[in-house]
């Protein structure tokens, strides 16, 4: 049978000589009045579900009111009735695959050649240790297209990027990025031929546990947005695998050009 509690984030506060207060998921305190009401009798009802009386009702209304109040049978895993199809390399899918499945999201894994079955309740994620071949993510983008999640990150020496979900037309795809990381350097034509298999082979530093862990909980926040109904993202992620600083670039989809008038 489910029963009403405090909602997920939000606590209950016993002030020494201020009585009661409410500390919101964002932080905020805020006073409660609980006038006539007993105030441990208050947190016990808010608690436990102990208690029935009418001022006890009629607090438990105000809190109801305020969003701060949850039925038991509708507090759900983020990720719960989601899937997520993970690519890649095993030093970033064994880590995501973990903090889907403890969010209540179901894994199941994929080759290059498997994006099929695919549709508004799942998300494709990509995860490369290595920079992205030329043309490997070209059909993935089109996922979004087609109702499908589309999320991916990649390491280029000692830098890890996590690109912006997309899971709708017109959000930022990985060509997107790759366009507007070309346009903002100078060294265009350098970074094209690193991509494009022009390089030395990778002498690190690579991947170490904390941040592979730090990637997939990036993935794994954007996966919960998604999941939440927020649109795509437009935020470009820059991880340092060295002392894992994250910074954070704006990053807008590419206008499709004209074609030219003969």
């Amino acid at each position: 049978m489910a029963t009403v509690r405090l909602a997920p984030g939000v606590a209950l506060v016993t002030v020494p000589g201020h009585g009661l207060a409410v500390r919101t998921p964002d932080g905020a305190f805020l006073r409660v009045d609980t006038g006539a009401a007993d105030q441990d009798a208050l947190v016990a009802q808010l608690t436990r579900g102990c208690g029935d009386d009418t001022e006890l009702a009629r607090l438990t209304a105000a809190f109801a009111d305020a969003g701060f109040l949850a039925r038991t049978d509708d507090i759900r895993a983020p990720l719960n009735g989601r899937t997520v199809v993970l690519l890649g390399d095993p030093v970033l899918t064994e880590p995501l695959a973990r903090f889907v499945r403890a969010e209540g999201g179901e894994v199941r894994h994929a080759g290059p050649d498997d994006l099929g079955g695919t549709g508004p309740s799942t998300a494709v994620v990509w995860c490369l240790d290595s920079p992205v071949p030329n043309g490997l993510w070209d059909e993935a983008d089109r996922l979004p297209a087609r109702g499908t999640c589309w999320l991916r990150c990649h390491r280029e020496g000692a830098t890890v990027w996590t690109e912006p979900f997309a899971a709708a037309t017109g959000d930022v795809t990985s060509a997107d990025v790759r366009l507007r990381r070309l346009a903002a350097t100078p060294a265009h034509r350098e970074l094209a031929a690193y991509w494009a298999g022009s390089r030395t082979d990778d002498t690190g530093p690579a991947h170490n546990a904390a941040s592979a862990a730090l990637t997939a909980s990036l993935i794994t926040a954007d996966l919960i947005a998604w999941a939440a109904g927020r649109p795509g993202g437009r935020r470009l992620r820059r991880v340092d695998v060295r002392d894992l600083t994250v910074t954070e670039h704006p990053v807008l989809p590419v206008p499709a050009v004209a074609p030219l008038d003969r």
